[in-house]
């Protein structure tokens, strides 16, 4: 609920004005002015939070000072033919709403009567020569629920559960303290008996996402509705939403599941739950957004049932999982794994730290956040607040007496120095870097500042991945195509050749069902480009030869580009051109 608090601003002048006319003190003034002064608001709200003049007499006096009348709206009966002229989202957006009429001229209850282009605007869309009376904004504001949202919380959580597939589920939060819950939204819910329908139905957008195998969930407002959208295999879904009047409510309720601040709305903020739904536990990581309209919410749905910690899981290629098998049992040195976020390098790394996880080694991490908890592995997550960052974290690690050393990711050459150090003292470390391909990252190391002898005696191993979505195997279907329209995809011609069948190719696509939400796809897999640093690409380093040069040279040594693993994956049937495409566009000799 908005804090009751008068629009316009009140001047200097004004408020003296209200001193001399005796409804407000000099002190109060002064008082309220050095209040503006230091934390910035508008002088006649301060005066109502203060409660040092009531709202109601504070109009009055407005009323008279600019000859604009003052509009009682608490039991007014305000027809349906005032509430068509002006659309719902225009009365939320600007506070206001129509509250009579004539053939030339429409009364408008307002915030700010005094908005000039505001008024312009309503004229123009209306038609009308527009009337402005002031209005309490609180009052316009339960004006504009009762009025032109008259649908219940209840009801609306009915409505959203015929538009999907199941009912409710029960979620429960692991640990919940709701010593730092409260705030007016959940409050009022409480009073009209409503608390209980938005609890629900944030249970079921929660659960129904879980369903869905989404990895995030999207909670947007906009000016006219709220949004709710899952990504589910990479790709954003929009799914059955609640009425934009709740989306304070849902936000509230999701920041005290996260023990945030639900006072808080003008600052990000950042949080984490663990919650229980049909005996599976999973982790959230909320983040929220302040943003014109309201609160953006994202959640990221972490739920370890689901993570593939067998090598054999990830999609290699023959030759690229022997190439990491053999870097993973390498006694010291560096292996990176990059990619854009949202391409699976943490699956990676979980799944190279799982293989190595044995009760004779000492394995340390430092992550941001802890994604999955691993039983046997000392996980540390990063707080700069108390000045726990990557590189003082690793700088610790070094004297824990560490085997194998993981960093969430590598971001500056304090980081990157410290990562060298430790592979060159018998560490086995991995880490992650954000570049579009295996050979880039080590051009990023060298614009870290790392010396080239130093990259070229520690790295082992690169790695760049990428994500594609599968073909549904419920819905798959086999089509054929002309050899020559898979050359605009950079297709090699002995890999094009070895595909070639009758004269054509056979490719594989899904029409589309319940099972894949007739998407065609269920699913996601990995495509790689390992580039292993051997005697040639060490020579090319030290000699600081253009990244092409490494490319080229690891070209020779064996090294699958992402657009041939993905092509690959699409002569095996496992994805489609389309994927081929989005995920791979740039990747082109």
């Amino acid at each position: 609920m908005a804090e009751k608090g008068v629009s316009i601003n009140i001047s200097k002048r004004l408020g003296e004005t209200l001193v001399a006319s005796g409804l407000l003190s000099a002190a109060n003034l002064e008082e309220a002015l050095e209040m503006q002064r230091s934390s910035g608001g508008k002088l006649g709200q301060l005066l109502i939070h203060k409660k040092f003049i009531e709202e109601r007499t504070l109009l009055e006096f407005l009323s008279k000072q600019f000859g604009i009348e003052f509009v009682d709206l608490r039991g007014l009966d305000i027809k349906e033919e005032l509430l068509k002229i002006i659309p719902e989202n225009i009365a939320r957006r600007y506070g206001l709403i129509a509250v009579a009429m004539n053939e030339k001229k429409l009364k408008v209850a307002m915030e700010d009567p005094l908005n000039i282009v505001v008024l312009d605007d309503l004229k123009m869309m209306t038609g009308y020569d527009i009337q402005p009376v002031f209005g309490s904004e609180a009052d316009i504001a339960e004006a504009i629920d009762k009025n032109y949202g008259t649908k219940t919380s209840k009801e609306a959580l009915d409505e959203i559960l015929k538009k999907t597939s199941g009912g409710t589920t029960e979620v429960s939060l692991v640990e919940e303290d709701e010593s730092k819950g409260g705030g007016e939204d959940l409050i009022s819910l409480e009073q009209k008996g409503e608390a209980a329908p938005i609890v629900q139905m944030v249970n079921l957008i929660i659960s129904s996402a879980l369903k869905a195998h989404a990895s995030d969930i999207h909670i947007e407002p906009s000016y006219k509705e709220t949004k709710v959208r899952f990504r589910i295999d990479g790709v954003l879904h929009v799914q059955p939403s609640p009425p934009k009047k709740f989306h304070n409510a849902i936000v509230s309720r999701l920041k005290i599941m996260s023990t945030l601040d639900i006072s808080e709305r003008r600052l990000p903020q950042d949080g984490r739950t663990k919650l229980k739904i049909e005996g599976r536990e999973i982790d959230l990581r909320v983040s929220i957004l302040p943003c014109g309209p309201g609160e953006k919410v994202v959640m990221r749905i972490l739920d370890s049932s689901g993570l593939k910690l067998k090598l054999e899981d990830l999609g290699m290629e023959p030759e690229n999982l022997a190439i990491f098998s053999k870097c993973l049992k390498a006694p010291h040195g560096i292996n990176l794994i990059t990619g854009p976020t949202g391409s699976g390098k943490s699956t990676t790394l979980y799944s190279a730290l799982a293989t190595l996880n044995e009760p004779d080694v000492n394995i340390v991490t430092i992550e941001d956040p802890i994604e999955y908890n691993l039983e046997g592995i000392n996980q540390v997550m990063v707080n700069p607040d108390v000045g726990l960052t990557f590189a003082s974290g690793l700088r610790s690690f070094l004297r824990q007496d560490p085997d194998i050393i993981m960093v969430g990711e590598i971001r500056d050459f304090e980081t990157m120095a410290i990562a060298v150090n430790a592979a060159m003292t018998g560490h086995l470390v991995f880490s992650t870097l954000h570049t579009n391909d295996a050979p880039g990252a080590i051009t990023r190391i060298g614009m870290m500042g790392i010396e080239p002898f130093l990259t070229s005696s520690t790295v082992l191993m690169v790695v760049a991945q990428r994500l594609v979505r599968c073909v549904c195997s419920n819905c798959r279907e086999t089509y054929e195509v002309k050899p020559e329209l898979m050359v605009g995809l950079g297709v090699p011609k002995t890999i094009l050749d070895n595909n070639i069948k009758n004269g054509k190719i056979a490719l594989s696509r899904g029409r589309g069902c319940e099972v894949c939400a007739q998407t065609g796809y269920k699913g996601r897999m990995g495509i790689h480009e390992i580039l292993e640093i051997n005697d040639a690409i060490r020579a090319i380093i030290i000699d600081k030869g253009h990244v092409s040069k490494i490319k080229e040279a690891g070209r020779k040594n064996g090294m699958i580009t992402l657009r041939e693993s993905a092509l690959r994956k699409l002569f095996a049937g496992a994805t489609t051109v389309e994927e081929v495409i989005r995920v791979t566009g740039s990747d082109v000799d």
